[in-house]
């Protein structure tokens, strides 16, 4: 008779999450990934396959819980202005909570292995395509209501978003003190008004 599973895979995912967004994939030793998720290898190989497989199901996961919360609070957004200085805030408050900078894992993926791995690549890419529709949509209505200037398209904004979104997440790695962040959000919001 097979065993069941005695543990929570979402538990275990978010524990790989932390793992390999704080020391990347190849950072990550297969004796750090059990001792993290406190599961033996059998029990890995068995539900996550291998490493590789178990770094797609987690980034995978990380993209569900971060885009999503974005693409869902951009979705039912009434004030385009306030939606977009919410999004920084959060991702400034969130820079500067963890106690070794980190960045994001999706850019980190992005840098690290999406250049040379297809899979991951293809997440990056549909991720960054969801936020920046997402964005697009925002700005769009922004321009509808009148909020947003009309002399630059939606599209060029939400890709300029993006990309200030993710140059953040970038200095989050590497520490930068608040005021440079409040100085790019500044220029940033400034610019699209």
């Amino acid at each position: 008779m097979a065993r069941t599973k005695e543990f929570d895979k979402d538990a275990i995912l978010d524990k790989a999450v932390d793992l390999f967004w704080f020391k990347g994939y190849n950072g990550s030793s297969m004796q750090d990934v059990v001792d993290t998720l406190g599961l033996s290898r059998s029990s890995l190989y068995d539900t996550f396959g291998d490493k590789r497989q178990l770094y797609l199901a987690a980034l995978e996961r990380y993209r569900n819980q971060a885009a999503g919360g974005l693409i869902e609070m951009v979705s039912t957004s009434r004030n385009t202005i306030k939606s977009l200085e919410k999004i920084f805030d959060m991702l400034v408050n969130e820079s500067f909570t963890d106690r070794f900078p980190r960045g994001c894992f999706m850019v980190n993926s992005t840098v690290e292995l999406a250049p040379h791995d297809k899979d991951i690549d293809k997440i990056v890419r549909d991720n960054m395509q969801d936020i920046e529709n997402a964005l697009f949509e925002l700005i769009k209505r922004g321009q509808d209501s009148g909020e947003i200037s009309t002399n630059t398209d939606a599209r060029a904004i939400a890709r300029f978003l993006f990309n200030t979104i993710s140059g953040l997440r970038v200095a989050a790695k590497s520490g930068v003190e608040k005021k440079v962040y409040k100085d790019i959000v500044k220029v940033a919001l400034n610019a699209v008004r």
